[in-house]
């Protein structure tokens, strides 16, 4: 009962600031928040994936705060395991021994930047393979992630009902009100999962390195009223973790610790896949 009772303190408490629009104390430069950042247990850097401002922050932000520890949301655990010093700082290399062509996420050159400040840290991966998508979803989050795993990360409390319903908006939203009704839950279900992996990687690495340890993550997940930052809470209450957020032209999406903007990114229309497929 402790435990659903502060999962749901933590959610009503963010949730509360997001309705106020709080959405995190701005930054004018790398350096404030390099200062904002540093001394943390656990700092996520979030991004918008296919900007490459928002790459270059984390780069320069990853070799000011020198981090023992880095751990990605486009990596699996084992991929991770792979990546040595000498490695990240051959983009080429990098590129070719994550197989990143066939990833799914934007071109590596944005990130190649990330990987290179990255060198001097022990590297982790949270990623769930689009193959374990399925099964996950069929199972729940929870079952998924492992009866121990979920009572410990929370993961294995429902969202208050005003909460899911919420985040069920916000997945239509981001599918372009294109997918059915039934679908929203597990993809709400599914989010909880991600973000709960990675929450269990940033967990592990403070372990084994002793931190402090940084996330690279998109700002979905970096988000503090819904992301890592909850679920990992519930397993180190003691545990110092801030989050940025990088938003473009000024708009972003929940809450932050602390907020860096750029010019956003030239891209085509979201949903115009589904638009031609309707």
């Amino acid at each position: 009962m402790r435990k659903r009772n502060s999962l749901l303190k933590i959610i009503s408490s963010a949730a509360a600031l997001a309705a106020l629009g709080l959405s995190g104390a701005r930054a004018d430069s790398v350096s404030a928040a390099a200062d904002a950042l540093r001394g943390a247990d656990v700092v996520i850097l979030g991004e918008v994936h296919d900007n490459a401002v928002h790459h270059l922050r984390q780069a320069a932000l990853l070799s000011v705060l020198e981090p023992k520890a880095v751990v990605w949301e486009m990596l699996t655990a084992e991929q991770a395991a792979k990546l040595e010093p000498g490695t990240l700082a051959d983009a080429e290399q990098t590129e070719s021994l994550l197989d990143w062509a066939a990833s799914g996420w934007p071109e590596f050159t944005l990130y190649a930047p990330v990987f290179a400040a990255a060198k001097g840290a022990r590297q982790y991966g949270a990623l769930v393979l689009r193959e374990q998508a399925t099964e996950a979803m069929e199972q729940g989050a929870a079952a998924f992630f492992g009866a121990t795993a979920s009572a410990r990360f929370g993961l294995d409390q429902p969202l208050p009902e005003e909460e899911q319903a919420v985040r069920e908006a916000d997945q239509l939203g981001n599918h372009c009100n294109a997918i059915p009704q039934e679908m929203l839950p597990v993809l709400v279900d599914f989010q909880r999962l991600r973000d709960a992996s990675l929450a269990a990687a940033a967990d592990k690495a403070l372990t084994e390195t002793g931190g402090p340890v940084a996330v690279i993550t998109g700002n979905g997940h970096a988000r503090t009223d819904r992301g890592i930052a909850v679920y990992l809470a519930m397993a180190r209450p003691d545990a110092d973790i801030r989050s940025l957020g990088q938003s473009e032209d000024g708009q972003i999406s929940g809450v932050f610790d602390l907020v860096l903007d750029a010019q956003a990114a030239e891209r085509p229309d979201p949903c115009l896949a589904f638009r031609k497929n309707g």
